[in-house]
């Protein structure tokens, strides 16, 4: 009998194992990875998955290798995907910004460790979360989705794919080594709806590969569809071939840009959790947005009301959803793995409307829960 390609039903499987059942429900048929830890488990699902989809598995010298193949796989007519950690993430920047000047749609996971460097590797870190939104060079627009759960881990990576056949541009799955680690139910549907690719509705010989639709996104014309393309890094024309002067860069770029940035309501997802009446709200993701509930808990018994704005959508930041928040709360907590990234977006969005407080370490273990109490409990101090 040959492998399904949507395992239905109910599982006991890992944050890890989710993004490769997810990718593979969502189409995906082509992987290329370089092992590194806490990724590699999805490499080691998606190597026995794949082939037996009639897809294909390919372990890359280096991360370096990894994206780019995965890009080619792309151009090819796959649905590709490629996944790492810190280290290997910051290899892969250079082919992150090709993949968004080349409008080449694909899934990049990032399961975070500690940092930087080799850092603590088996332990968990939320790091990367800037180095997601800059850290190719020039001007851009991301999407990076971060998931608190094994289950939010495969219907993120579903998501993912969408949205990376919608916008043309390569998506982010921002999860973190306990979310990539631990194992809970996670319940796959009988059908995954799979995202179709945008194609040309001219002939060949009308065809630009560069022209875009009326939101800003062109069809995708694969290698091998009989339609001729172009595809280089330098700033390009509607044909693809470069334009080497400043005004055609500056029209390329807002383009690029204005894509994602134009429809926030195809990508911006977060979570309210007892914020009908809270004085003061903790903003945190992945798995510090799990360990927060406990603090939120600890907060009410104490006679503070406190509740969760959780972060599923990183990129583009939700300044609109923490604008309203700063509005309805005396002051927010901001919790992460790390000394204050992501914080300084909260910041920014709010706008001096009510005080930002900080939880922070820099990675290695997740927070107790009395830690982002106590955070809440001086920024209620702070406010009276």
């Amino acid at each position: 009998m040959p492998a399904k390609a949507i395992l239905s039903g109910v599982h006991f499987m890992s944050g890890d194992e989710a993004i490769a059942e997810g990718a593979i429900a969502a189409g995906c048929r082509f992987f290329a990875a370089y092992p590194i830890t806490p990724q590699s488990e999805i490499a080691e699902r998606l190597a026995w998955r794949l082939p037996q989809l009639g897809g294909m598995f390919i372990q890359m010298e280096d991360e370096i290798a990894a994206i780019a193949a995965a890009l080619g796989a792309a151009w090819g007519g796959m649905k590709a995907m490629t996944a790492t950690s810190g280290p290997g993430f910051s290899l892969m920047m250079e082919n992150l910004g090709l993949a968004v000047m080349t409008e080449t749609p694909c899934v990049i996971v990032d399961v975070q460790r500690a940092a930087p460097s080799t850092g603590l590797p088996t332990l968990v870190g939320q790091g990367d979360m800037m180095q997601a939104r800059w850290g190719s060079h020039g001007h851009y627009e991301i999407i990076a989705l971060c998931p608190a759960s094994p289950q939010e881990a495969f219907d993120l990576t579903v998501k993912a794919f969408a949205l990376a056949e919608r916008f043309r541009i390569p998506v982010l799955v921002m999860t973190d080594e306990v979310v990539g680690h631990m194992y809970e139910r996670v319940e796959i549907p009988p059908e995954v709806p799979v995202a179709p690719r945008r194609k040309p509705r001219v002939p060949p010989e009308e065809f630009l590969p560069f022209k875009p639709d009326p939101d800003l996104v062109p069809p995708m014309a694969c290698a091998g569809e009989g339609y001729r393309i172009h595809v280089t890094g330098l700033t390009h024309d509607e044909r693809g071939y470069p334009a080497m002067d400043a005004e055609s860069h500056d029209r390329l770029v807002r383009r690029l840009v204005d894509k994602v940035r134009l429809f926030p309501q195809e990508y911006t997802l977060y979570e309210e959790v007892a914020l009908a009446d809270a004085e003061i709200a903790v903003v945190s993701y992945g798995i510090s947005a799990r360990v927060s509930l406990g603090g939120i808990e600890l907060a009410r018994a104490a006679g503070i009301k406190a509740g969760l704005l959780r972060l599923i959508t990183a990129w583009p930041f939700p300044d609109a959803a923490l604008s309203r928040l700063a509005q309805r709360v005396q002051g927010i907590v901001v919790v992460e793995i790390n000394l204050g990234q992501l914080s300084r977006e909260v910041e920014r969005a709010v706008r001096g409307q009510v005080p930002v407080h900080g939880v922070y370490h820099a990675g290695g273990r997740i927070h107790t829960p009395e830690e982002v109490f106590q955070g809440i409990e001086e920024v209620f101090r702070q406010c009276r």
